[in-house]
């Protein structure tokens, strides 16, 4: 593999990376983010079920169905067959990588890991193993209120974000950089505050990148650059290195660029590679690293 004489103090570019970051990650020193940004590919495959049928024929004429000549027929359900088609072996995916982000941060730096309903209490106890339950600092619900509604439960309007820490006693969090919110009973407190707003809870109400909007890129999993900034704000600080390795759209990319921090974005998609080059081609060098 093309490897890369690249360190983190070096005042080198912005870096926008076309490979596989399991191959990439390994490349990179110890210590050299403040902050990683993770959103891999949810494991959102469904069971799927498939059902034999034989169709028998009803002398009678009283079966359940009626087919070429008026025929009757009685309808035979036969062995119900199920399989998945999610990710078979989703964590032997994902830990290798998370153990690369681990060994990656710097000692005052911060994980954020970006998941949904159907993993994230999986990726809790395996994060716990690689950093230690001590390093947990936060589970974030990013809330929004757009797209389907479902009718036969509560409908699913939220995804999950996991934050840890490299060293409990040195991590960077500063919460006068980050964005307020309005007070949902502002009646209840002084104009002072009124007018500055409160600091975010851990949650984090956003809607999602609007459709028409002109944050919009067209990758399907964009995630919003208020969310990421919010973020990059508390957990790092201007001039500091910031890494996604599944960087999809680049959001992290454009969000670290408006805020003075120097970051490295790394997929295989083509596709994201090409959002990329538009969105930040202009304050990044592109890199398309070939194996052997």
């Amino acid at each position: 593999m093309t490897t890369m004489p690249w360190q983190p103090e070096e005042a080198g570019p912005n870096l926008v990376v076309h490979a596989d970051n399991s191959t990439f990650l390994p490349t990179l020193p110890d210590g050299s983010f403040t902050m990683i940004y993770v959103d891999p590919p949810f494991n959102t495959g469904r069971v799927q079920s498939r059902q034999q049928t034989t169709m028998v024929h009803n002398a009678d004429g009283d079966g359940d169905r009626t087919g070429f000549g008026g025929r009757s027929y009685d309808t035979i359900k036969g062995a119900l067959h199920s399989y998945d088609d999610a990710f078979t072996d989703y964590w032997s995916f994902l830990e290798p990588r998370l153990l690369q982000a681990w060994r990656l941060l710097a000692e005052d730096g911060t994980l954020y890991l970006h998941l949904d309903y159907r993993e994230v209490h999986y990726a809790k106890v395996m994060l716990d193993s690689i950093f230690g339950r001590e390093c947990f600092l936060n589970e974030i619900i990013w809330a929004y209120d757009y797209g389907a509604r479902a009718k036969n439960r509560w409908p699913t309007k939220h995804d999950n974000i996991l934050v840890y820490v490299k060293n409990p006693k040195k991590y960077h969090f500063d919460n006068a950089e980050v964005d307020r919110e309005p007070y949902m009973a502002p009646g209840l407190v002084t104009a002072e505050k009124r007018e500055r707003g409160k600091l975010p809870t851990d949650v984090w109400w956003h809607t999602i990148v609007s459709p028409t909007g002109k944050e919009k890129t067209g990758y399907p999993t964009q995630k919003p650059e208020g969310l990421l900034r919010r973020a990059v704000s508390a957990s790092s600080r201007e001039g500091d290195w910031v890494l996604d390795f599944f960087a999809g759209s680049g959001t992290l990319g454009a969000v670290a660029a408006k805020l003075g921090r120097r970051f490295i974005c790394v997929d295989q998609n083509s596709q994201a590679i090409q959002v990329m080059t538009s969105r930040l081609g202009h304050v990044a060098t592109v890199v398309a690293l070939e194996t052997a």
